[in-house]
C-alpha cells in the first residue's frame, strides 16, 4: 500500500504481503479496495462540510441586519454632526462632506418582509435623505459663482 497525498492510500498492482517488525503480516488481496472508498468518501464528505459551513458564515440573520443597518444610520447621523459642526465652526467642510458621502453610499442591509420594522426602515430612509439632501446643497455652493 503507498500513500499518495490528501487522496488516501491506493493499492499496487497484485496481492502480496507486507512483513513488518515482530513477524506480523497483512494480506492486500482485497483489503485495499473498501479503504481505498473509504478515504475517498471520507474527502468527499470533509468537502461537503466544508461548504455547508461556508454557506452558514454568508446567512444573515435579521437580527443582525437590524444591527447594521442601525449602526449605519447612527454613523450618518454622527458625520452629519460633523458637518454641522465644521460648518459653523467655519472650518473646511470638504473632509466632513467627503465622509458623509462615504457613509452614504454604504450599501444598506436589506430587511425581510417577514423581519420587517417599519419603523426603523422609515427612520433610515429619512436619515438617508437628510445626508442626500446635504450633499446636493455643498455640491450647489460649490458650484455657485
Amino acid at each position: 500500500m503507498k500513500v499518495t497525498g490528501p487522496t488516501g492510500p491506493t493499492s499496487s498492482s497484485g496481492a502480496r504481503s507486507t512483513k513488518a517488525a515482530g513477524g506480523f503480516s497483512l494480506s492486500q488481496t482485497g483489503g485495499s479496495a473498501p479503504a481505498t472508498a473509504a478515504a475517498s468518501a471520507s474527502s468527499a464528505s470533509g468537502v461537503a462540510g466544508l461548504s455547508a459551513l461556508m454557506a452558514l458564515q454568508g446567512v444573515e440573520s435579521a437580527t443582525e441586519r437590524r444591527r447594521r443597518s442601525i449602526r449605519r444610520g447612527r454613523g450618518l447621523l454622527d458625520r452629519l454632526d460633523e458637518l454641522k459642526l465644521a460648518m459653523l465652526g467655519g472650518d473646511n467642510d470638504a473632509e466632513a462632506l467627503e465622509r458623509l458621502s462615504r457613509s452614504l453610499r454604504e450599501e444598506r442591509p436589506e430587511d425581510t418582509p417577514e423581519a420587517q420594522n417599519e419603523g426603523l426602515s422609515g427612520l433610515l430612509d429619512q436619515i438617508d435623505l437628510r445626508a442626500a439632501v446635504e450633499l446636493a446643497k455643498a455640491e450647489v455652493r460649490r458650484n455657485a459663482p
